[in-house]
């Protein structure tokens, strides 16, 4: 699996050329994806979420946070294979950027995973209240569970990392941000359980296409 805020910002792939998003997943081939900054308003005939949906898996849903007269901008789920129990759920915080987290239960060959894709808000208070929220979406069922994305998480006070390692205490612990020299590790896969990384990776190749570096897990349930 594979989670990237793909949305370059610092002169990072200005004109959002999809085709190199989809060339640097692929290369990992990933069987789920979870994508941030998904962002339709930045002009041409091309929509983000259509292409991405078509050329990275079967099954997928887009939560759009935003929508103007320019677009739609937001975060998805894509998976090759079922989803099923799908649900947006709303996490944000008054004043703030909306925010969503996508939940789904998918029916892998080699039995379901319960996997919920976000990202998360700015202000330590707001991240607080989220993480809790994303606690609950979870849930603690036996099912081998994954909460994946862009958590904004960079100070220890009151931090998301605290509050979901107690529930998934497995997670990767790659820099990621900004990709041209990462300093803050915002994003992350947490599992349920523990021993179900197989192993971990960043791609350094991503720096020329967004601010952020992708995290990528074998996962073996």
């Amino acid at each position: 699996m594979l989670t990237w805020n793909i949305h370059g910002t610092f002169g990072r792939n200005p004109r959002f050329d999809l085709a190199r998003v989809v060339e640097l997943i692929d290369r990992w081939d990933p069987q789920i994806v979870a994508l941030q900054e998904v962002d339709s308003r930045r002009g041409g005939d091309l929509n983000p979420f259509e292409f991405l949906q078509r050329e990275l898996g079967e099954h997928g849903i887009g939560a759009k946070s935003i929508t103007t007269d320019d677009g739609e901008y937001g975060q998805m789920l894509i998976s090759r294979w079922p989803m099923s129990d799908t649900e947006i759920h709303d996490l944000s915080y008054p004043e703030r950027e909306p925010r969503r987290a996508i939940a789904t239960r998918i029916d892998t060959p080699h039995g379901p995973l319960r996997v919920v894709a976000t990202h998360l808000g700015l202000s330590v208070h707001e991240r607080r209240e989220q993480a809790e929220k994303l606690i609950a979406i979870a849930g603690n069922s036996a099912m081998p569970t994954i909460v994946m994305g862009d958590f904004n998480d960079w100070l220890w006070v009151g931090s998301v990392r605290k509050a979901l390692s107690r529930e998934l205490p497995g997670r990767t612990q790659f820099r990621t941000f900004p990709s041209i020299f990462p300093l803050l590790r915002l994003d992350r896969i947490y599992c349920r359980p523990h021993g179900a990384f197989v192993d971990c990776y960043t791609d350094r190749g991503a720096r020329g296409v967004s601010d952020h570096l992708p995290v990528i897990a074998d996962l073996q349930l």
